[in-house]
């Protein structure tokens, strides 16, 4: 399995809550709705911080995780027509571009 990692940060001017509501209510269901992300998402997750008084604030948002079977699959979706002319250009009404992070990984199980 390939796993894209993203982390991603709320734009100037949108409390977290608005940003969790677009992530969720707006920009996700257009990742959904392509045929790109039926046919070559195996898991998608996104996690949001919660209160950990014990630990550090939160350096991000939310994170995303989206597995796929191949580097090919990931390209399929990433690159495709319809995720650049439709869901790309979405990111820039909910996230700060300037400070996302991104990984493409190999899960390692250590435990489980």
């Amino acid at each position: 399995m390939i796993k894209m990692i993203i982390t991603l940060k709320r734009r100037e001017g949108m409390s977290h809550d608005e940003f969790v509501r677009y992530q969720g209510e707006v920009h996700r269901p257009l990742l959904m709705a392509i045929p790109e992300a039926q046919r070559y998402i195996k898991r998608f997750v996104v996690s949001y911080p919660i209160p950990a008084p014990d630990y550090s604030g939160p350096d991000y948002d939310s994170v995303v995780e989206a597995w796929f079977d191949s580097m090919e699959d990931m390209n399929a979706l990433y690159f495709s027509d319809n995720f650049l002319s439709k869901v790309d250009p979405d990111h820039a009404n909910f996230m700060d571009l300037s400070s996302y992070g991104r990984i493409v990984a190999e899960e390692e199980a250590v435990i489980g």
